[in-house]
């Protein structure tokens, strides 16, 4: 294989653009380990009591990720994720205003390999969240195991956690729900557009029981920034990661694109922009209790505009007039 090396002329800009997408890469990939193994590690030396010091801490603030997460203004503005926003680039699209004293459950699509799209336009005010919508404080809707490792506007993924966000009284809160979840990692590839959404109707549940209005979210590009390693349905790759997630709880696509310091193969993803397009809120009345046949109902309604809303722009962002989403 011939190696296509970075030219050593890449201006200051661009290789500050490149590191900021490394740490996000290791930090999705790799922070949370290393961490527990120099956490293990110094509680077998001199510096042993800073670890407990650690654990009663975080014993201590256990039921802050149920509980909004922390939100520390200067890590969301940090200049490095503005840096990762050029390296794409990543652009939010707003199509309609939201109203600032309402609260909204936004449904994320599709969720790519390492959700890039969701955590820089949520998580972080790289994208201007705050001032595009303005009044509206974002957060993303995902699983955070180590939380005091993980950037502001994670919370934790339980029903008691959303719930937190959905029902404050003052509105303002948007929650993200990444509805594909990892499973949906696994058919994140260039050109795909399909989603796991036929079953996953919890997220709707959840809207009914606070009156919440669902906003559905396409992420042009998202699957664009890796490649992956070939597994069909039916194939034993696919049936080894679908084992391999029951028991981890996570997915492990085997995915693949460029390297720092050259363009032939690594973890890094491919510099290929992406836009991601909030769509118009789709009222919910409020049902406590809502019935099997009232949350079909709903669901059927957020399909419907979540295809409404990828046909209508899907030509702006390079997406062939004969792909459809298809739904799984």
């Amino acid at each position: 294989m011939k190696i296509e090396f970075a030219p050593l002329s890449v201006p200051l800009r661009r290789r500050l653009q490149t590191a900021s997408v490394v740490q996000w890469v290791f930090s999705f990939l790799a922070l949370a380990q290393c961490c527990t193994a120099a956490f293990i590690a110094l509680f077998f030396t001199r510096f042993w009591l800073l670890c407990v010091l650690y654990a009663v801490w975080w014993f201590k603030d256990r039921d802050k990720p149920s509980k909004g997460g922390r939100r520390i203004h200067a890590v969301r503005n940090s200049i490095v994720w503005r840096y990762m926003r050029d390296y794409f680039p990543i652009t939010l699209v707003k199509t309609v205003e939201l109203d600032p004293r309402q609260n909204y459950l936004m449904g994320f699509h599709p969720h790519g390999v390492l959700a890039t799209g969701a955590f820089l336009n949520f998580c972080t005010e790289a994208s201007g969240f705050s001032t595009l919508f303005t009044g509206q404080s974002g957060g993303v809707y995902r699983c955070s195991v180590f939380f005091p490792l993980c950037p502001p506007g994670l919370v934790s993924s339980d029903k008691e956690s959303a719930s937190y966000v959905l029902k404050k009284p003052e509105g303002g809160n948007a929650l993200a729900i990444i509805i594909g979840g990892a499973q949906e990692a696994l058919d994140a590839r260039p050109g795909s557009c399909t989603l796991l959404l036929k079953n996953r109707r919890g997220f709707v549940r959840l809207a009914i029981e606070h009156g919440t209005p669902l906003v559905p979210v396409f992420s042009f590009g998202e699957n664009d920034l890796f490649e992956q390693v070939r597994n069909p349905q039916g194939s034993w790759l696919r049936r080894v990661q679908h084992q391999l997630q029951k028991i981890m709880g996570i997915s492990l696509p085997l995915f693949h694109a460029r390297g720092i310091f050259q363009y032939s193969f690594g973890l890094v993803p491919y510099r290929r922009p992406i836009y991601t397009v909030v769509g118009k809120p789709i009222p919910v009345q409020r049902n406590y209790k809502p019935s099997e046949e009232e949350v079909e109902r709903v669901h059927e309604k957020y399909v419907k505009e979540l295809t409404k809303l990828f046909e209508e722009h899907k030509a702006k962002y390079n997406i062939p007039e004969d792909r459809h989403l298809e739904f799984i």
